[in-house]
């Protein structure tokens, strides 16, 4: 690890510490500094103040809060990181919107950037995600007699794979669809032999969260996929996986999150939990 990172690390680590801390304003700046690196490095401090629906004078407080002089000399921490990589796909893609001359249009060209910004977050999904939460995520779900899947409007997509993988390693997994409105009836027989596996991403299906405190009151063991360090579902869950999703002009993708969600599958199967089902064309 660089020193850049480790700067970028430590900052980080430090914010997250102190997050109960802060007040309801500085909390948001906190939020965004957390899941938002690579727009905290190169855009205005008027542009982020914008996305984060604070006037510009409390980004300064927050730097001042941790240790900055101003808010761009906490910036250069995160451009500094960001410089430090080998290849930016996702600043080559952003740089590539913003030139009128070479803004995609044609099919192909939407793609190659699509491309860019999921390469991209593949890196950083694999660099990321801890080893020793896949392994506690993998034995979690080895031992559950149960396993409940939650993914609304967004992440349903990522819910419904799991859940259907999870089915061809023979295991009894339960899509919670809420359908007819009985979210809390289809969830209401978990018990602490069970592992709930909650999928949100901001901004985060309320009913997604009321099940996952549900599960929680239950004593069910949880496993959340989420976008933030912050987010509601981490405080719930014994092994929660932030991932940061490529995103085009508003347009999220799920690349990542299906990603996480094959290697979580494929690492039971290997594990012993349905290898001959999940070797299968139908699996992968």
């Amino acid at each position: 690890m660089s020193n850049h990172q480790t700067q970028l690390s430590l900052l980080q680590d430090d914010i997250r510490s102190r997050y109960d801390t802060l007040s309801k304003r500085l909390k948001q700046v906190a939020r965004y500094m957390l899941d938002n690196s690579n727009s905290v490095a190169f855009d205005t401090v008027v542009s982020i103040a914008e996305h984060v629906q604070v006037p510009p004078s409390t980004l300064i407080r927050f730097a001042n809060a941790f240790g900055f002089s101003g808010f761009n000399e906490m910036k250069q921490v995160y451009r500094q990181h960001l410089m430090d990589e080998t290849v930016s796909y996702t600043e080559r893609a952003r740089l590539f919107r913003e030139d009128p001359a070479n803004g995609p249009e044609k099919p192909s060209e939407i793609l190659n950037m699509f491309s860019m910004v999921n390469v991209q977050a593949l890196q950083q999904l694999s660099a990321q995600i801890k080893p020793e939460a896949l392994d506690n995520a993998v034995a979690l779900l080895s031992k559950a007699e149960t396993i409940y899947v939650v993914g609304l409007r967004r992440s349903f997509s990522v819910a419904c794979y799991l859940t259907y993988a999870l089915r061809h390693l023979e295991r009894r997994a339960f899509l919670i669809d809420g359908l007819g409105g009985m979210f809390t009836e289809q969830l209401s027989m978990v018990s602490p032999k069970d592992v709930v596996i909650a999928i949100s991403y901001s901004p985060y299906a309320q009913e997604g969260v009321e099940l996952v405190e549900l599960g929680a009151k239950q004593g069910a063991r949880q496993i959340a996929i989420t976008d933030s360090q912050v987010s509601p579902l981490a405080a719930f869950s014994d092994v929660c996986f932030v991932v940061r999703e490529a995103q085009v002009d508003g347009f999220r993708s799920q690349i990542a999150s299906m990603c996480l969600a094959q290697t979580l599958v494929m690492s039971l199967a290997l594990n012993g939990a349905g290898m001959a089902t999940v070797q299968g064309p139908e699996v992968g």
